[in-house]
């Protein structure tokens, strides 16, 4: 259920051969096994770092692949949502830690930091949700004091992805008394920290979010496609019934017109134009869509869609965050409406 995109260029492609041919060598042959474990082998990190999935945009003196272009990002991401590859969070390695180090960090850091987290030496992570404040940041309690030399750092954080194998975790917390995001500061914890124990750029984490839920609707889509010409039911394929190719075509429109919007979103966040209010439309309607197609093409599965042996059944479990994590959609279109209502 795909149509020609403008959006890639020869060398976009390339990359997405190395990613396709590092899920399924890397990936899809432990995937299985992490789900039960709950946790991915460290050993993968290393993997994607030798492939050059780690750091497309950190400057090529600290061993990145120095280009700004998100498309690179977004083709790791499609290709990740296609192949379920659930746990393994490069994107937000990439896409949301990273630009905090390459433009926040001091030279001394990008020198301590930027080459283990190319190589896969050096996990990240994003500690902002806590049990008591989801979605919205102003509601974090998470303190951190000026003791000259350092911070006092105090507060919890739940919902941390790269969470456990995390060296480098970048924490939200309240460093003055000032109400909402004016009194807020990020500070960088370090494996190994006195104190640390474990149980952002939201505009490129929300398109990155809306981009892999786009993928994924695509290619549960294109599953249930080739399922239901394959399926009979009263002694004909499941596809030969008109409110089965009703579904499919709604399905595929919907995908396309998200598909179109998207691909100009990520042209816009290149180009260094995509404001919060539009990366809040992709995420909220990106996610929704996912959230809706999945649902609809595991009725068409009927009792299959529920085992979970078939693809659309895991695709049901691991989708439904997309709609809560980096935002809720509630929040996504509190965001816009006051942006068009003050």
């Amino acid at each position: 259920m795909t149509f020609r995109r403008d959006l890639y260029g020869p060398d976009h492609e390339a990359f997405r051969d190395t990613v396709r041919a590092f899920l399924a060598k890397e990936v899809a042959p432990h995937h299985e096994r992490w789900e039960r474990n709950g946790v991915v082998d460290r050993e993968v990190w290393y993997s994607a770092g030798r492939q050059g999935l780690l750091g497309p945009a950190v400057d090529e003196e600290y061993g990145g692949g120095g280009s700004d272009d998100f498309r690179y990002s977004a083709v790791l991401i499609e290709e990740f949502a296609r192949a379920g590859a659930s746990g393994l969070a490069l994107s937000l390695h990439n896409d949301i830690v990273g630009p905090y180090l390459t433009r926040l960090a001091t030279e001394e850091q990008k020198r301590r930091w930027l080459p283990g987290f190319v190589s896969g030496d050096i996990v990240t992570a994003v500690a902002m949700t806590e049990p008591g404040a989801g979605s919205d940041p102003q509601g974090i309690r998470t303190t951190a004091t000026d003791r000259g030399d350092h911070y006092l750092l105090n507060g919890s954080k739940t919902f941390i992805s790269n969470g456990i194998l995390a060296d480098l975790v970048v924490v939200v917390a309240r460093t003055t008394p000032e109400g909402g995001s004016a009194g807020q500061s990020l500070l960088v914890v370090e494996r190994g920290a006195d104190g640390f124990e474990r149980g952002r750029n939201l505009a490129q984490e929300r398109l990155a979010i809306a981009v892999g839920a786009a993928a994924a609707a695509e290619e549960i889509l294109d599953i249930t496609a080739r399922y239901v010409k394959e399926r009979e039911a009263f002694g004909r394929p499941l596809a030969r019934l008109q409110h089965v190719r009703f579904e499919i075509a709604e399905m595929a429109t919907e995908a396309a017109v998200t598909r179109t919007f998207l691909d100009r979103c990520v042209t816009e966040h290149v180009a260094g134009r995509l404001d919060p209010v539009h990366a809040s439309m992709a995420k909220w309607w990106a996610t929704e869509l996912q959230k809706r197609v999945v649902d609809r093409c595991l009725q068409l599965h009927g009792g299959y869609g529920y085992m979970s042996e078939y693809r659309v059944a895991r695709a049901f479990l691991d989708g439904r965050i997309q709609t809560i994590y980096g935002g809720t959609t509630e929040i996504m279109k509190e965001i816009i409406g006051r942006s068009l209502l003050g």
